[in-house]
């Protein structure tokens, strides 16, 4: 398309500082005009009244399941579960079969979502160590090369500290982000569930918030002893919350993520014995689904991110035996707004600063603004549609969706990519 006007909708850019109710004009793929009123001939106009345009989400924590697991997700199936939550760029996690830990897999990756038009902008973190096994160091070099901008062991820790530090001091070396998955490997082994009142009720092996929290000091001793950046996955704790806010606070340069479910839900849903609700970290405590809430609200959590995790329906089937993992890409805007709703914060601008302009920034990529000649990357939603998310009407191919069945608040109506409409409910 070669030019597309969306009329009387309130554009947020918390980049430019702007949130007011006017047009914005795409043209040839970027944004080329914003103002209360422009007149101007388009292939297609879209009266965006009582709708919000924002930058498109950038979900920096997504598994694509791609090269080898591929009946989960694939890249192509991941990026329209990706449109369809708004998410117009995302970095793919490396823990798949083969892992990537080659500039062979990167590249084929950035190829395949090339070619076959994938309906947004893959990005890849490659695994730190061979095999994502926590003892030799991949050549990040290469990688980087290949077109890797970050690097993780993600469903892993870097077990060994000093591929960790190796890692770290690389990373700031080539211009890459060095995602951190943070569990004490020796307190958290033969778990299904949070460690707690009902886990013990249930009669579950669980893993205490100490596993998460050993690891979180970890990283952050580590990061804060070279000065050097690091960024945390997936926080789940109080514990995490606190050690990071005084590592902030010290001037250690660390970032960190959280995920919509961690402050929606709790260990109660492992009432239901539905594996849906297992991932890595668990749905933890009342004290630390709060803790979280205030984290984000106080600036310790810096970004929303999903870790999109497909599994299929067979592997989810039977509790005790299924893998963690939960999808969230479609929810996670209406997850994030239903948060907001929920205790009262009606602030979208810095809702979107944490889910596109803060992780396109730790990432050091192109997004994250709808500033006048960039990417024509936008969002657009009904910030007071409510739904319920219907797992058979999801667009990727695993239906492993945490907050199924929920009535959420917020409801993406268009992702536009490149200027084209990818995504139109």
């Amino acid at each position: 398309m070669k030019n597309l006007l969306i009329k009387n909708v309130r554009i947020i850019d918390p980049k430019n500082n702007e949130d007011f109710i006017g047009d914005i004009l795409f043209e040839n793929g970027k944004v080329a005009l914003k103002a209360e009123k422009i007149e101007a001939s388009a292939e297609r106009v879209i009266d965006g009244k009582g709708l919000v345009c924002a930058p498109g989400l950038v979900d920096m924590h997504v598994h694509l399941r791609d090269p080898g697991l591929t009946y989960k997700e694939d890249i192509i199936t991941g990026c329209n579960a990706a449109a369809a939550g708004g998410v117009t760029s995302l970095l793919c996690m490396p823990n798949t079969s083969p892992a990537i830990d080659t500039p062979e897999t990167v590249e084929y990756i950035i190829k395949k979502a090339k070619n076959e038009n994938a309906k947004a902008r893959v990005y890849v973190a490659a695994a730190a160590t061979m095999g994502l096994k926590g003892s030799e160091s991949t050549d990040l070099a290469a990688l980087k090369k290949a077109g890797a901008i970050a690097c993780s062991d993600d469903g892993r820790p870097i077990e060994d500290t000093r591929c960790l530090v190796k890692a770290l001091k690389e990373c700031a070396e080539l211009g890459m982000t060095l995602t951190a998955h943070c569990e004490d490997l020796y307190l958290a082994s033969k778990w299904l569930m949070n460690e707690g009142e009902v886990s013990k009720e249930l009669n579950i092996p669980g893993v205490p918030n100490a596993a998460e929290d050993c690891g979180t000091a970890r990283e952050i001793a580590a990061a804060a002893a070279y000065n050097l950046p690091i960024h945390i996955c997936h926080v789940s704790t109080k514990g995490s919350c606190q050690l990071i806010r005084d590592a902030k606070k010290r001037g250690v340069k660390v970032t960190a993520e959280s995920a919509p479910h961690y402050m929606l839900l709790t260990d109660k849903e492992l009432y239901k014995k539905d594996a849906d609700y297992r991932m890595n970290p668990p749905l933890r405590a009342e004290e630390d689904r709060t803790a979280l809430i205030e984290a984000v609200l106080d600036g310790t959590i810096d970004c929303i991110a999903t870790d999109h995790a497909p599994h299929s329906v067979e592997e989810k089937a039977v509790f005790e035996k299924s893998p963690n993992g939960s999808i969230g890409m479609e929810t996670s805007l209406s997850g994030m707004i239903t948060v907001f709703d929920n205790i009262g914060n009606k602030d979208l601008s810095a809702l979107i600063n944490m889910m596109s302009v803060k992780p396109a920034e730790i990432l050091g990529i192109d997004a994250g603004t709808l500033s006048v000649g960039a990417n024509a990357d936008a969002v657009i939603f009904d910030p007071e549609e409510k739904w319920i998310v219907d797992t058979g009407k999801l667009h990727g191919k695993s239906k492993n969706a945490v907050l199924k069945n929920m009535e959420l608040k917020g409801k993406v109506k268009y992702t536009i990519l490149g200027g084209e409409i990818v995504f139109e409910d």
